[in-house]
């Protein structure tokens, strides 16, 4: 497969993930990134074109590796999408820094099951998701690779519909005792983050500082012709005291649910619920025709240490999509072997031994 890759900053891309103003926030943290257009060249998809942005980051050892979130966002066959992510790989090997160990790769296609029902034995079996063959290398996880993504272009009744019926009882009872939800802005992050840091203790969860937030509210991407994203801070209170909060983005025809954090105060008013039925509405009246849940365990194990997040956004209804995850192009083998050994052992250390000894 061959293709053409032309330097492009302001290509205009289809998600969030691959969007400049992604990319610029990034920037702050210490990335670098340039954007193309890319063109197949040959095969059945010839005269496909598409944007990808590709990331770069320094590994702290002399070293660096880039990364394509949420990218190639190309409809493609399965047959094809090995042959696809190589030919990319190629062609970006000589214009990544010369530093780069690898490069990761987190594509956009996946494989899908209907939210809808009640947990059942075929909720545990190991989920179909997309894989790819040598010479790309499963990597650790980026972005989630499992969400849950409801078609919102529907009137309320038929959304109201599609969710379990205890959802629709929460909505109603929030609504009943009194929670209000609005849209209130950067102002109103100070109590996010108090939510946020109850939070994170509460489930044993790292956040980002108040400052990531900040700046996520307060970039501004000039001279853009892409969707400007709506980034939308939600509060749901109850007689003004803050109970709950949720962080949207809503791109294009696309919906994003980033960041939630609750209280540990009057969690039986069902704030999570009104918030989340408030962000679909709002979506769906600026024009989105999809609400990303972004991010659930794999399979609906009571077992899992985030089995209520499963169960609370699969409820609302939807698809449940299993993505491929993170896929490795290496281009340094002795020193990327070093690296993933160190990779491993700090993902053990936080997602096993640090919570462990937490409880």
């Amino acid at each position: 497969m061959r293709l053409t890759l032309t330097e492009n900053q302001n290509a205009i891309a289809p998600v969030f993930l691959q969007s400049r103003f992604w990319a610029d926030f990034k920037v702050e943290a210490g990335w670098s990134y340039v954007r193309y257009d890319a063109r197949l060249d040959d095969g059945p998809y010839a005269g496909s074109i598409f944007t990808l942005t590709v990331m770069e980051r320094g590994l702290g050892v002399g070293f660096r590796f880039a990364y394509v979130p949420h990218g190639p966002s190309v409809a493609l066959e399965p047959a094809g999408r090995t042959g696809l992510l190589v030919a990319l790989a190629k062609a970006l090997r000589g214009l990544v820094s010369g530093s780069c160990l690898f490069i990761r790769f987190d594509p956009v296609w996946y494989e899908a099951e209907d939210a809808s029902g009640e947990a059942s034995s075929d909720r545990l079996a190991t989920p179909p998701r997309p894989v790819f063959s040598a010479p790309l290398r499963k990597a650790s996880d980026v972005q989630p690779p499992d969400s849950v993504v409801l078609d919102i272009a529907r009137p309320d009744d038929d959304l109201l519909a599609g969710m379990k019926p205890k959802w629709r009882y929460n909505i109603r009872l929030a609504e009943k005792k009194g929670v209000t939800v609005a849209s209130e802005g950067s102002g109103s992050l100070g109590e996010f983050y108090a939510l946020y840091e109850a939070t994170a203790a509460r489930d044993r969860i790292a956040i980002h500082p108040a400052s990531y937030y900040e700046r996520l509210f307060g970039l501004e991407v000039a001279g853009s012709a892409e969707p400007k994203p709506d980034i939308r801070l939600w509060m749901a209170r109850h007689e003004g005291l803050a109970l709950a909060g949720i962080v949207t983005v809503f791109y294009g025809d696309e919906a994003t649910y980033l960041y939630g954090a609750s209280g540990d105060e009057h969690r039986n008013l069902m704030p999570a619920y009104a918030l989340q039925w408030a962000a679909v509405k709002a979506a769906r009246d600026a024009g989105c025709r999809s609400y990303d849940f972004y991010g659930i365990p794999p399979t609906d194990d009571p077992k899992h240490a985030m089995s209520g997040l499963y169960r609370f956004k699969t409820g609302f209804g939807g698809e449940i999509r299993h993505y491929a995850g993170a896929w490795d192009y290496v281009l340094r083998p002795a020193a990327y072997a070093a690296f993933r050994a160190a990779e491993r052992a700090r993902l053990f250390w936080h997602k096993a031994l640090r919570k462990r000894l937490g409880r």
